[in-house]
């Protein structure tokens, strides 16, 4: 299936770098961990926030304390959320041709708050498995005081741009030339990310081992 840009996500700068592929747009978030959640607040001031999501079938979670401003201005509202890959570093023989490689998605929509008691809870399940996968089945659920104390906000992935910015720099044809394609390095500097080694809580007795969901990421390239 294909994305249907409307007006505000028409991508109008690096048209040839939009991705129009929806499992682009889901290839994006399941890469990322953190989103940016923008907003305007009541009195009209704009705010951007980063915070944890997750996603199934078609649409956005997130979630935080029922005090926080961002979950208050957020429900009801036109909001809009990014994802963004950093995937490397571009050196050109122009510095107006710097730049970086890179996946981003941008959201645009009313966000809902999710009130049902059990979509609730699917949706923070969503959330924790997308951040920690394995996690759900193994850690305590919430309860009713924590339940109570959390909100969650739905964007449906409707309206969505996708960019993807990948290879080597762009050179002007004078960068080119015999005389000056040696004058200075150019071409890409990969960005890797990597898990580090799980560290144990101090209240965590010896014996207790880590858990093949955790030591499973490890082993992994790392976040994509």
């Amino acid at each position: 299936m294909t994305l249907s840009p409307t007006p505000r996500s028409t991508i109008q700068r690096g048209k040839k770098r939009g991705v129009t592929d929806r499992a682009a747009l889901e290839r994006v978030l399941d890469a990322g961990l953190i989103c940016h959640l923008a907003f305007v607040t009541p009195d009209g001031h704009p705010v951007v926030v980063p915070t944890g999501y997750g996603h199934e079938d078609g649409t956005l979670y997130v979630h935080g304390s029922t005090g926080a401003a961002s979950l208050r201005a957020g429900a009801g509202a036109e909001v809009c959320v990014n994802v963004t890959l950093l995937d490397g570093v571009i050196y050109s023989r122009a510095v107006f041709h710097h730049s970086v490689n890179y996946r981003s998605a941008t959201i645009h929509g009313a966000a809902r708050p999710v009130t049902d008691p059990d979509a609730k809870l699917n949706a923070l399940r969503v959330i924790t498995e997308h951040i920690a996968p394995g996690s759900w089945d193994q850690a305590r659920g919430p309860s009713p005081q924590e339940f109570a104390k959390t909100a969650v906000l739905a964007l449906d992935l409707h309206e969505a741009a996708v960019k993807i910015r990948s290879g080597g720099p762009g050179e002007e044809p004078e960068d080119l030339t015999p005389d000056r394609i040696g004058a200075s390095w150019a071409g890409v500097l990969p960005l890797v990310r990597t898990w580090g080694t799980p560290e144990p809580c101090e209240h965590l007795p010896p014996e207790v081992g880590v858990p093949d969901y955790v030591s499973s990421r490890t082993r992994q390239d790392g976040p994509q």
